[in-house]
């Protein structure tokens, strides 16, 4: 290690190295953000057919706890590498070390579906991917403030600016370019792209070894650190605003899953353009490189003339950003709810808030834990700082894991299996083959409510008629243990009638529900006829390779149904994103105190 520099150069201008970082970066940010821009997408639609056979396909709800979940071992892993970068090997190493088994991450995930289990290659992949991904993230923003001395220290606040715009830009061009992969040219493709441009990002790290600051491990001084009472007592006070910010990456995050899955049933055209899903989540990274130099150039002094601007008031008013944005998804949630196809206009006006949020939250903290981090420990308050993502997507998917409700009966595949009292021959046995729901106590019954709504649909031209007209219809009718039948609107083309079962409890294992999609003539033919040809994407063109669907796509106005036994989640619709805007509003205002409190101590490296 002697070969290199191990001090800043005395200089008042931007250290040689930078270059190279923010290069490196831009396309680690592509790679990583490439491939989470379609991870739910793919668990809730593909995953289930890349193997020879279909497998049994994940609920939204499993789809969104995975992505959290892999988010919660990526923002914790970071523990890991900055004590292995500050106690053993120093950041350098670590970034190179875990840049390339991030690598090995990308290629598991690239593999799936070629041989073995596609599930296992998933699962490996995310966690390599989570271990070098999480693993170089405190090593690499602390390596930044490393390359800067007394003489250009005033220059931190542009270089965390600009690494952060680096890294969005990044992200933008991935958001758009991987969710279009998938569509057309499938999974392989699609992981792959991203696996290149982070062997591409550690090797622009390696070319800028010569030109780098290399600050060794000190573990003698990380251990003295830790000692010091002023240690514990500015890591105390950290890990209070990290309580709260925690709250706003619960949020956040969900742009990936949640906010991806509500765009599946939204009118994705805007601008003249129809938006994948999963593209929508570009909007981010693009209204960030807008929003850097207008908050930092314009609204940040004009605010400083007004208040006093500081770290942590930028902070709070991003949290109360945070509530209106979600506030804005579960409007238009509101109106899925109700049948309705809003335009993916409504997320626009939720991400130029949220997108606000991020820049008042966490580029601010990210300079912020820099600045208040002792000198011995920088690589170790980082990753306490990302800890504070990991908390956030913990929330996220525990109410996600949580929410889910399992069928009574699944698993099992016998033709009768008893119900809720588990006696065969009793009103509530389940009748089903291969795990497919055939009969069930209630199931005329559902089926009778249908035949009543089936006029008013008509009159609708097939699409859900509102909770009022459908209760009308409904007065009356009742489940085989005489309770009313419940009607739920799914989206604007499902429906759903539910008996709350023999447990006479709604939302529980033992909910009897009959699903019912509602078609219209799209005009199709069978492809390749001559009729109205549609391009297959690579999930329309893998279903038919596997028999899951009927190679003819026309239909005829109508309903198809299908029935299962179990609620699938306990928190749906605009239920859900109403709980976590009230979340966040609780969150934000318990922020103020601490806000109005907090006394900051800067430790800034010099090079000593």
């Amino acid at each position: 290690m002697a070969k290199f520099r191990i001090r800043p150069q005395d200089m008042a201008t931007m250290p040689p190295g930078i270059p190279f970082i923010i290069g490196n970066e831009a396309a680690e940010r592509f790679s990583y953000y490439g491939m989470r821009a379609i991870l739910t997408i793919f668990i809730a639609k593909y995953l289930w057919l890349m193997g020879d056979e279909p497998a049994e396909q994940m609920s939204e709800a499993k789809a969104s706890e995975t992505f959290h979940f892999f988010a919660v071992a990526t923002y914790t892993l970071p523990i890991l590498g900055a004590l292995l970068a500050d106690v053993f090997f120093g950041k350098y190493r670590i970034i190179i070390w875990l840049s390339i088994v991030y690598c090995l991450g990308h290629g598991a995930l690239a593999l799936m579906g070629v041989f073995g289990d596609a599930q296992t290659w998933l699962f490996l992949g995310l966690w390599l991917i989570a271990l070098g991904s999480g693993g170089i993230k405190p090593c690499v923003s602390a390596h930044v403030g490393d390359q800067f001395g007394k003489q250009n220290q005033h220059l931190l606040t542009k270089i965390f600016i600009w690494f952060y715009w680096s890294l969005n830009l990044g992200a933008f061009v991935s958001s758009l370019l991987t969710p279009w992969l998938l569509e057309w040219y499938g999974p392989h493709w699609a992981f792959g792209v991203p696996g290149v441009l982070m062997a591409i990002a550690t090797l622009l790290f390696w070319m800028g070894r010569k030109r780098f600051v290399h600050v060794p491990a000190d573990p003698k001084g990380f251990f003295q650190e830790l000692r010091r009472k002023s240690t514990w007592i500015a890591l105390g006070k950290l890990a209070i605003v990290y309580s709260f910010v925690a709250m706003f990456w619960a949020l956040f995050d969900q742009q990936g899953s949640s906010w991806v899955l509500q765009a599946e049933k939204m009118d994705r055209e805007f601008m003249g353009i129809t938006w994948l899903s999963s593209q929508i989540q570009a909007l981010n990274p693009i209204l960030i490189l807008t929003f850097i130099p207008l908050f930092t150039y314009i609204l940040y002094p004009k605010l400083n003339k007004v208040m006093r601007l500081t770290p942590l008031r930028k902070v709070a008013i991003g949290l109360f950003l945070m509530v209106a944005s979600f506030a804005v998804v579960s409007v238009a949630q509101e109106k899925i709810d109700n049948g309705e196809v809003p335009n993916i206009s409504w997320q626009l006006v939720a991400y130029v808030l949220m997108t606000a949020s991020e820049v008042m939250v966490s580029i601010v903290c990210l300079e912020f834990s820099y600045t208040q981090a002792p000198r011995k420990i920088k690589s170790l308050v980082m990753s306490l700082f990302l800890l504070a993502v990991a908390a956030g997507n913990f929330v996220a998917g525990i109410v996600n894991h949580n929410i889910q409700q399992e069928s009574g009966i699944a698993g099992e595949t016998a033709a009768e299996l008893a119900g809720f009292d588990q006696e065969l021959g009793t009103t509530d046995d389940v009748s089903q083959i291969d795990g497919e729901v055939l009969d069930f106590a209630s199931r005329d019954a559902l089926v009778s409510a249908l035949d009543r709504l089936r006029p008013a649909l008509a009159n609708v031209g097939f699409r859900p008629l509102l909770r009022e007209a459908a209760e009308l219809q409904l007065a009356g009718a009742t489940d085989a243990y005489g309770n009313g039948i419940l009607y739920e609107v799914v989206d604007s083309t499902r429906l759903r009638l539910t008996s709350l079962g023999p447990d006479e409890k709604r939302d529980t294992p033992w909910d009897e529900i009959l699903e019912v999609k509602l078609t219209a003539n799209d005009g199709l033919a069978i492809e390749g006829t001559g009729a109205k040809y549609k391009k297959l994407t690579w999930l329309e063109r893998r279903k038919r390779e596997l028999g899951v669907t009927d190679p003819v796509t026309a239909k005829e106005p109508g309903l198809e149904t299908s029935y299962h036994i179990g609620a699938e989640s306990s928190l749906r619709g605009a239920d859900y994103f109403w709980f976590f805007t009230k979340l966040m509003l609780v969150s934000a205002i318990l922020f103020l105190p601490v806000m109005h409190f907090y006394k900051q101590r800067d430790f800034l490296h010099n090079g000593e």
